[in-house]
């Protein structure tokens, strides 16, 4: 949940100004800042961690300051680590795996340095390496479990659990369990592995933060257990600074903005919290502070990934153009602001007058919507985000997406997932930002195709396969497809089992009772008891009556599959067959399987075979069906319209032409055809939308685009502006009589 801008700053990567080079394996790394942490054993340092822990810092200090003279290098690893001196932290440590190759416990320490500072893939390597020298290693399993949990990987609990089964003292795999639970949507299973950890130790401080999570989720006073904390360490920002990253994980960023801003109240040196902040407040369309905050990370040493490209993305703001209006905010990269604005302003403006009707509800802040035709630029707006489609993203009011210019054309169709993300804003916006993720994203999928059937998502391979293994999710359980899947294109199947969802209920109670669900959800219920309360059935017998309803839909497809796939393996070694042999084969495959329209679809190589036999009426009925259905092939509508124009069929033309501005509006041909289709059916607007977007194409007769621009505004009336044009054509080519003919005209 999509590469030239702001390249992303991987572990590995480029050495930033500011920081300390140390290698291991020959690759150079970026360290800024201490840890505490605990292992299976006790380790040297461990009563200065303690101290730490325990808000004593200048004991703490003093305590590090002794251990860098130690004779040992372990002690003296952990000492500069302690202190913040990194480069000499990572010396040591190497020196102290040399001296001690068969010792686990220096490649876990080290590996808790590495993960600190942000360099996952060398941390997991060295927690792999403790396990192979000691298979029951609790806290190499911690490590990894942490290296899971940074990237919601499905592992991170069986490897905390695993810790924890190696060495039962260790209170922080406690802690993440409850952390995890609780970013799985399971509010009581994460207050019951608090309380185990409490009961470990008192001092299991992000135990309490958890649990101040749950009542904040809750809308509940949450100081009782900030104070348990603040009673012993007063500065414990990353307490504070967890309960902010649930917060944000439930899309409730300002509340998770407070948090960051009382982690750093409580220790202004903690520079996680810091970034966090520059990273949310960037999120939500406070840039100026957003850049302070990231700035003054940096500056304290804090490169993390996010806080240098979130840096970076700021910087290149430069190279965009920005349109305001009193509720919208449209950011488009100059490159192609003048070929875009016309239709993202047209569609936002079309999708908040639907949204706005259908939820009852107004957007306070001005929406924003930016849009990247550089992927990487992007994706720095999803780090660290779970379950996030890679085409767009939504923050509150503001909207990320992709460019079509970004993606190959044909693979995204750029105003569904503008409309996807819209009625985000509204959801969120209806309900305070308290709704589950499954319904939200269920709400979108459904928008899609209530915008136009041929828009929304298809029953695509993952979900047959999902559907065949009866991978399906109960609803009540759904928002763990989301966040941490179990297997590689669970999130894509949870997308399209959401919106599933969402249509059955509009089908069988009717739309009013999805904004009902959605009222119920406002008001802090659960999944089960929304489901009981609104549908009038317990979640186990909604699931048994859904999955009733979808199997009718699909499982002629699902039954046919293999089948399919045999029919397309022929049609892909097609060079032996005959015309009509490709056509039955073709046929057969479109039956058992009508939703496939990728790449090489059995609707293409019909057509082609129809039009290699001569019969283009043919060729155009099955083309006119992959569009239906949802084809998006650029090259293969555009085909369509061509047979189309060509069999007296203007408006279907039209329509195609149409269809093909919402999936890749690039190019200056497609943009003339369809002004002149405008032309020829009165839509003056129109063709002055499609004129003006081929000469934005920057097509190579820019002065014939300007000279079709001009007709088209003088049909509209706009004399002034098509006497601009003529004149920006004549500029170009001083001898376009056509041009000069107009130009007389208008002057007389």
């Amino acid at each position: 949940m999509r590469r030239a801008g702001v390249a992303l700053l991987l572990a590995g990567g480029a050495l930033l100004a500011g920081g300390f080079a140390v290698t291991r394996g020959g690759r150079a790394w970026l360290f800024a800042g201490p840890v505490a942490s605990q292992a299976s054993t006790p380790t040297p340092g461990a009563d200065c961690r303690a101290l730490k822990h325990r808000g004593k810092n200048a004991e703490a200090h003093t305590c590090f300051m002794k251990l860098t003279v130690a004779k040992d290098q372990w002690s003296r690893a952990e000492g500069f680590w302690g202190i913040g001196a990194f480069k000499e932290a990572n010396d040591s440590y190497k020196a102290a795996v040399a001296a001690q190759p068969k010792n686990p416990d220096v490649r876990v320490r080290w590996g808790r340095l590495f993960l600190e500072r942000f360099n996952r893939a060398d941390a997991k390597q060295l927690f792999m390496e403790a396990i192979k020298l000691k298979p029951e290693h609790g806290g190499a399993y911690l490590g990894a479990a942490l290296v899971g949990a940074e990237g919601y990987s499905s592992t991170a609990v069986k490897d905390a659990e695993m810790a924890l089964k190696c060495d039962p003292t260790l209170v922080e795999a406690q802690e993440l369990l409850a952390r995890l639970a609780l970013e799985d949507n399971d509010s009581k299973k994460a207050v019951e592995e608090a309380d185990k950890a409490i009961k470990m130790s008192v001092e299991a401080f992000d135990a309490y933060a958890i649990k101040a999570a749950v009542e904040m989720l809750d809308d509940k006073p949450a100081d009782q257990w900030f104070a348990k904390i603040t009673s012993v360490n007063p500065t414990y920002g990353p307490g504070y600074a967890l309960a902010g990253r649930i917060m944000v994980l439930n899309r409730r960023y300002h509340e998770g903005i407070a948090m960051y801003r009382k982690a750093l109240e409580a220790d202004a040196n903690y520079q996680p919290a810091r970034a966090e902040l520059g990273v949310n407040l960037m999120r939500m369309g406070f840039e100026k502070e957003a850049r302070e905050q990231l700035e003054k990370a940096y500056d304290a040493g804090y490169h993390a990934d996010a806080t240098v490209n979130s840096l970076r993305l700021i910087d290149s703001y430069k190279n965009f153009d920005t349109f305001t209006t009193p509720t919208t905010i449209v950011r488009l990269h100059k490159k192609e602001s003048e070929l875009l604005k016309p239709y993202v302003e047209g569609e936002l403006k079309r999708a908040m007058a639907t949204f706005e009707e259908k939820y009852k509800v107004k957007v306070k802040d001005p929406i924003q919507v930016e849009v990247y035709p550089d992927h990487e630029d992007f994706a720095v707006r999803t780090m660290g985000m779970p379950g996030l489609g890679a085409l767009g993203v939504t923050f509150g009011h503001v909207v990320a997406m992709d460019s079509p210019s970004g993606r190959k054309p044909g693979s995204f169709h750029w105003a569904s997932t503008l409309w996807h993300e819209l009625s985000h804003v509204y959801v969120l916006t209806a309900t305070n930002h308290r709704v589950p993720r499954w319904f939200t994203e269920g709400m979108a999928v459904h928008e899609e195709t209530a915008a136009a059937p041929d828009w929304g998502d298809r029953l695509d391979p993952e979900a047959i396969k999902a559907i065949t293994d009866k991978k399906l999710l109960p609803v009540a359980e759904l928002d763990r497809g989301f966040v941490r899947p179990q297997y590689p294109s669970q999130v894509v199947v949870s997308y399209f089992q959401a919106g599933k969802i969402c249509d059955y209920v509009k089908e069988k109670w009717g739309y009013s009772k999805l904004l009902a669900m959605m009222h119920d959800f406002a008001k802090l219920k659960t999944t089960p008891d929304v489901i009981k309360g609104q549908l009038g059935m317990e979640p186990e017998a909604f699931d048994k009556e859904f999955l009733a309803w979808l199997d009718k839909q699909v499982r002629g497809t699902v039954d046919g599959y293999k089948e399919w796939q045999k029919s397309m393996k022929a049609l892909a070694a097609s060079r032996t067959m005959g015309h009509d042999e490709i056509i039955k084969e073709g046929e057969k495959a479109i039956a058992l399987y009508p939703e496939f329209v990728e790449g090489g679809s059995a609707y293409e190589q019909v057509a082609e075979a129809y039009t290699a036999k001569g019969d283009k009426d043919n060729a155009r009925k099955q083309l006119e069906r992959y569009a239906e259905v949802g084809g998006r092939n650029p090259a293969t509508l555009v085909k369509l319209a061509s047979l189309e124009m060509e069999a007296g069929q203007q408006q279907s033309a039209v329509k195609t032409y149409e269809r093909l501005m919402y999936i890749y509006p690039l190019g200056e041909e497609a943009h003339r055809k369809l002004g002149e289709l405008y032309i020829a059916s009165g839509n003056k607007n129109g063709a002055v939308r499609e004129f003006g977007a081929a000469v934005a194409s920057k097509p190579p007769d820019e002065a014939g685009a300007r000279f079709n621009l001009a007709k088209a505004l003088f049909s509209a009336q706009r004399k002034e502006e098509a006497k601009e044009q003529l004149l920006m054509a004549l500029e170009l080519a001083p001898g376009f009589k056509p041009a000069q003919k107009m130009l007389l005209e208008l002057s007389r």
